[in-house]
């Protein structure tokens, strides 16, 4: 796979695909600077995708490249929908480089011909929401490569570097590089490095770590899993279809009846290859799914009936830590809890605090793992690796070829 230092740059315009898909919230009621954010900021809730995508811009930018950069926000399906555009994510871009970031008002049309052909060298200009593009995400090739043709038109050159998109056969992702001389930006290519890590000679002990709301999202990584790992930890709200497959009351916690099955045969096959399958031993159990809500920590096999479990007890926190202390490989995908609630956090924070302290290579897998990182206070240096694309990362140790990374090699 080529990598932006495989091209020539200079004077040139390159179409730079990111992921600029950060979580936002309504801010049209908040004064600037509330709780001492940057204007900027508000109404983004977590940066760390448009911080992850500075190095390669910065470096393209330092070889005198005019940077056009693509991205996408939100889900707003082929519909131009302003609670979805990315002016607010080209302010904050502009803020974290130092310099302005011209800003497209659509994707293809006169305003982004007229951002990508204003560029100077050195210069940054920002497409609006490639999904206000129905080509953008279409199942129809020909739909699809219409658009990417508009896309290509844009650039000399094609950087692929959103790699929380890569898992998507999408026109910006996949078609465009069909077009255009293509290389992986900086971020792909240390994602790829570091999956590589995760499925390649790895160094063992190897433990996963899995929460998250379902067991459906984590079928295919575990079933995978069971033939690579040494240890799998189980928690967040997908470890009571486990708890239930095993005959124990879960109240009513979320719970996946139809993945009984699937979830028997997953324990049964673990014992068979020596895999440890690691479930919590208690859980936080509240009257509602509410942070102000009535609740108190009880045995796993033991859930009232009429409460539901929101994040793993404090003896399954330090249980699951023991069990990550002797990793040398560590890959964590979703929370334990409802970390955004203070009172089911505990169990999320032990277990970011296990990899820390298990000193082994860790990976944290992206999406809501890595906000509770950030938003739990941990130093995200002290990771081995925080990845943008939870979803590309398990469709990766999947085994799945990832259609954003096929079109790259090509």
């Amino acid at each position: 796979m080529r990598t932006i230092d495989d091209l020539d740059v200079a004077g040139r315009r390159v179409l730079v695909r990111a992921d600029l898909n950060v979580p936002l919230q309504d801010s049209g009621a908040l004064p600037g600077g509330v709780g001492g954010r940057p204007p900027t900021m508000m109404g983004i809730t977590d940066d760390g995708r448009i911080r992850a995508s500075l190095p390669t811009i910065e470096a393209l930018r330092a070889r005198g490249a005019k940077v056009i950069v693509c991205a996408h926000l939100g889900r707003p399906k082929g519909e131009v929908k302003p609670e979805f555009s990315l002016a607010p994510v080209a302010a904050r871009l502009g803020e974290l480089l130092g310099t302005e970031v011209a800003f497209a008002g659509d994707v293809v049309g006169d305003s982004a011909r007229a951002a990508a052909e204003g560029l100077a060298d050195g210069g940054v200009a920002l497409l609006e929401n490639l999904r206000f593009e129905p080509g953008e995400t279409s199942k129809d090739d020909a739909e699809r490569g219409a658009l990417a043709d508009e896309l290509a038109a844009l650039a000399d050159l094609y950087v692929g570097d959103g790699f929380g998109a890569v898992h998507r056969k999408h026109a910006s992702v996949y078609d465009v590089p069909k077009r255009l001389p293509h290389a992986a930006g900086g971020l792909i290519a240390a994602e790829v490095e570091v999956l590589k890590r995760l499925t390649e000679d790895v160094e063992r002990p190897y433990a996963v770590a899995l929460g998250g709301s379902k067991v459906s999202d984590k079928l295919g990584v575990i079933d995978n899993l069971l033939g690579r790992a040494d240890r799998i930890l189980i928690g967040g709200g997908m470890v009571f279809t486990f708890l239930k497959a095993q005959g124990h009351e879960v109240g009513k916690s979320l719970l996946e009846e139809d993945q009984l099955g699937t979830v028997r045969d997953y324990l049964r096959r673990a014992q068979e290859s020596g895999v440890e399958f690691v479930l919590p031993v208690d859980i936080v159990a509240a009257t509602a799914f509410a942070a102000d809500a009535d609740h108190t920590v009880v045995a796993a096999d033991a859930i009232p009936a009429d409460r539901l479990g929101l994040d793993i007890g404090p003896e399954s926190g330090k249980l699951f830590a023991a069990r990550l202390a002797d990793a040398r490989t560590v890959f964590w995908n979703g929370p334990m809890g409802v970390f955004e609630m203070e009172p089911y956090s505990h169990g999320t924070r032990a277990v970011a605090q296990g990899l820390l302290d298990s000193g082994a290579f860790t990976v944290v897998g992206g999406g809501d793992s890595a906000a509770a990182v950030r938003q739990l206070g941990f130093d995200e240096a002290a990771f081995s690796h925080i990845s943008t694309g939870g979803g590309a990362s398990l469709e990766y140790l999947e085994g799945k070829t990832l259609p954003g990374l096929q079109a790259l090699e090509d």
